[in-house]
């Protein structure tokens, strides 16, 4: 996962390592170092979020499964290298960026849909809603997604109100 302007992107990857049973008999921590099969190192554990672990390396974070690890020692083993990771996490990245574009379908907080893009501009979104309103949005304020679908960071409700509010401070 990478903080941008605010967000973090994460990136999900599902590796075949079977670790289920060590994961449930040892205590991952924040600070445990993550190490390939031949023991390079690919980075450090800086948070332990449900069933994911977040994994910091060189260059990136990323919410990984904790099915992809297996615990050795104080360690924790990965099927990747760290600059196989860096690599998936950004090819993930170019592609949720590239979808954050005209014609992409925006999705709210909840994940119902609210619109889709009309237009982008390097500080800017622009989101046609079902009503035929349009809203303009911050760009740091959304997320596009691998899927190819973008995430606005307000619900549909919040998005209606703000589409109200407008048009009533233009009948004023």
């Amino acid at each position: 996962m990478r903080l941008i302007s605010g967000m973090f992107i994460g990136v999900a990857l599902t590796l075949a390592v079977p670790a289920a049973p060590a994961l449930a008999q040892a205590a991952i921590t924040a600070g445990m170092q993550v190490t390939d099969a031949n023991g390079g190192a690919v980075g450090t554990v800086t948070a332990v979020q449900g069933d994911n672990l977040q994994v910091k390396t060189d260059k990136h974070e990323a919410l990984l499964p904790k099915a992809s690890f297996t615990v050795d020692g104080s360690k924790l083993l990965f099927g990747m290298t760290q600059a196989e990771l860096d690599g998936a996490i950004e090819k993930s990245l170019d592609a949720a960026n590239a979808s954050v574009a005209a014609g992409a379908t925006v999705r709210g907080l909840a994940g119902t849909d609210i619109g889709k893009i009309d237009s982008v501009t390097d500080s800017d979104v622009v989101i046609a809603l079902p009503s035929g309103r349009k809203v303009q949005v911050a760009r740091t304020g959304v997320r596009g997604n691998p899927d190819g679908t973008v995430t606005v960071g307000l619900t549909n409700e919040q998005i209606e109100a703000q589409t109200q509010s407008k048009e009533a401070a233009k009948t004023e």
